[in-house]
């Protein structure tokens, strides 16, 4: 059979791809996500930019696993966070890829990260958004306080993306970082992890966290282990381990960053070698099913209008301009060997104002999930899943409120009245089962 060709060559002068819209999101973790698919429910029209060739950040690719921060606490727990986490929890619920863990004051969702990753990508195909994956930052077109342009760089040409609003869902301020406008990083590092899922477990006996904490602490050095408060999440029914039990650190210098993910891995490898030792019972057939890729807690945020203080936090200060709330713990990665972890109780609820989120320097540029406005120690207990979706939803809101305007000047308790499930809402006490 005879196939056509033809022969090309590059066009020097070709500048590449144009793209408007109303909301250009840069990262598509699930504070990206979420914001992308509220402004397309709002009728925007969306650009959806992520470096990865895959959606679903962290979320996904890192395969952190747990769904943190979606409930309250104690006995009588109830829902946070709703929005596009409605959505996944019913229909992630519905295919038995979900399991409902509750702790003693905290409760965490295990999911399947692949479920997860077709249901954002259904979702985002259905919605109508233009995304454009494997798009490196390359510059930010300025005009004072007004971000106008951005473009990007694809193994198929560079594109540029013209938006009245932009949301820095980057993790790292990437996008406000280009875009010239101040920013901050710990002084200390923060950890991050790398997770591996397990599969081929045995279910039977498993030890309670305290025992298996005791047994890392006592046998780490044994095993070459670095963090020595590292733990497995089970997801009953399935045989399957999500493992967090490595600390790497998550340098924003490329050489550096790429040497950790090899390092990382070697970690992972070493917890579980550990697993088969110590627990042969549980761990005899299982192997490694998956390693995520780095998972990365706090390297730069925003400077915002506000800056969240771990004080605020701990005293459950509840903003006037509130766009989420959450129960969730300080759980500050400061250190290799462990971290910091203060839970709250029964009837805590903290929450983020917006003013974390507005860029100090532009009126057209809102930052969602880990890289908002706060201290080191305020953001460990709000980077979480739940208040990130939360994020992503008042993002979308704010910018319709705006309407291709300065979202620092939006009515506020207009934005309330729309955030009111996020903010305020109290179903009856209850848990999935």
């Amino acid at each position: 059979m005879e196939t056509s060709t033809r022969t090309v060559r590059r066009d020097v002068s070709t500048t590449g791809w144009k793209l408007d819209a109303d909301i250009c999101i840069v990262g598509a973790g699930i504070a990206g996500t979420s914001a992308a698919l509220e402004a397309a429910a709002l009728g925007r029209k969306v650009v959806l930019v992520d470096s990865m060739p895959a959606l679903g950040g962290q979320a996904v690719n890192s395969i952190i696993g747990t769904f943190c921060g979606l409930f309250s606490n104690g006995p009588k727990r109830y829902q946070v966070t709703h929005g596009i986490a409605d959505g996944i929890l019913r229909d992630l619920g519905a295919k038995g890829a979900l399991h409902y863990k509750e702790g003693p004051l905290t409760t965490v969702v295990l999911y399947d990260e692949v479920a997860l990753a077709r249901w954002i990508e259904q979702k985002i195909l259905e919605a109508g958004i233009t995304v454009v994956l494997g798009a490196v930052l390359r510059d930010v077109v300025r005009e004072g306080r007004q971000l106008r342009e951005l473009e990007v760089a694809t193994r198929y040409g560079d594109v540029r993306i013209a938006a009245d609003g932009f949301v820095d869902a980057s993790g790292d301020a990437a996008l406000t970082w280009l875009a010239g406008l101040e920013c901050q990083e710990p002084l200390k590092p923060v950890q991050g992890t790398q997770m591996i899922v397990l599969e081929n477990l045995d279910e039977t006996d498993i030890p309670t966290p305290p025992v298996f904490r005791e047994r890392v602490e006592a046998k780490a050095a044994d095993y070459g282990i670095e963090r020595k408060d590292g733990l497995v999440f089970y997801f009953r029914g399935r045989n399957i381990g999500i493992v967090n039990m490595t600390h790497i650190e998550t340098p924003l210098e490329p050489m550096a960053a790429s040497r950790v993910a090899l390092a990382g891995r070697d970690q992972a490898d070493r917890a579980f070698d550990f697993l088969r030792g110590e627990y042969p019972h549980i761990y005899r057939n299982a192997r490694i099913r998956s390693y995520g890729l780095p998972g990365i807690r706090q390297t730069r945020w925003i400077v915002g209008t506000h800056h969240l203080r771990s004080e605020e936090v701990i005293a459950a200060t509840k903003f006037s301009d509130a766009v989420l709330r959450t129960s969730w713990p300080i759980e500050l990665h400061d250190r290799a060997e462990g971290y910091e972890w203060k839970p709250f109780g029964d009837d805590h609820l903290h929450t983020v104002p917006l003013g974390s989120l507005l860029a100090k320097g532009a009126d057209n540029l809102i930052a969602v999930g880990r890289c908002i406005d706060g201290d080191a120690t305020a953001l460990s207990s709000v980077r979480v899943m739940g208040p990130c979706i939360a994020m992503g939803a008042a993002a979308a809101h704010a910018f319709d409120l705006a309407d291709g305007g300065n979202v620092h000047e939006i009515d506020r308790a207009m934005l309330r009245e729309r955030l009111y499930d996020n903010i305020e809402r109290i179903d009856p006490p209850h848990l999935p089962q």
